[in-house]
């Protein structure tokens, strides 16, 4: 079954992407703020591991909100960085690259930390396989680290200190804010695997 990874560039999909391996990375330039370093880094890494890199690129910022689109979040946003339907959006323009490449399973990088909303829990992840699935391709959706935070996911792919570096993780910016909580999460997860994030 060939395997597409949403890669955004930050920690969790790259530790995937070196986890589960798959024939091609997708990284999507919807109008983020941090856009120019997410596809940097998603690049990098895809090289390094020798993973095929394909980017997507739809402008969608007038439609964002909260730290990523560079705008105050809206008043049902669980978290600053929120925006309205982007996993869902993701997925989607990621689908369509993939598809159009044989692509049958598409991986995405969802947590168990990212229950927080909506989008980032497992009855989401299920309603948008059987979704698309109805359609011509039969694509699959998998989220394989859903059950684990960073840190064990971390742990559990065995990625390389000096690959999993290339992730950035900021949300609000191309270099690293250290304030964001992109950031914060970054900070964190290396302080509980015991390295010195500076």
């Amino acid at each position: 079954m060939k395997t597409a990874l949403l890669l955004s560039g930050g920690m969790d999909s790259i530790a995937i992407a070196w986890w589960r391996r798959p024939e091609l990375a997708i990284t999507v330039d919807y109008g983020q703020r941090p856009a120019l370093a997410e596809l940097r880094a998603a690049a990098s890494a895809a090289e390094a591991m020798g993973i095929e890199h394909l980017s997507v690129k739809a402008d969608l910022s007038a439609l964002g909100s909260g730290d990523m689109a560079g705008a105050e979040p809206l008043s049902l946003a669980p978290v600053t960085e929120w925006w309205p339907f982007r996993n869902q959006m993701l997925v989607t323009l990621a689908a369509m690259k993939a598809v159009a490449h044989g692509v049958q399973r598409l991986l995405i990088g969802t947590l168990k930390t990212d229950g927080l909303h909506a989008d980032g829990r497992p009855d989401f992840v299920m309603t948008l396989d059987a979704l698309l699935r109805l359609q011509e391709g039969g694509l699959r959706l998998e989220a394989p680290a859903i059950a684990l935070t960073s840190a064990e996911l971390i742990r559990t792919s065995n990625i390389p200190m000096e690959v999993l570096a290339w992730a950035h993780s900021c949300h609000v910016g191309i270099h690293a804010c250290g304030q964001c909580r992109g950031c914060q999460k970054h900070y964190q997860t290396l302080a509980e695997l015991g390295v010195d994030p500076y």
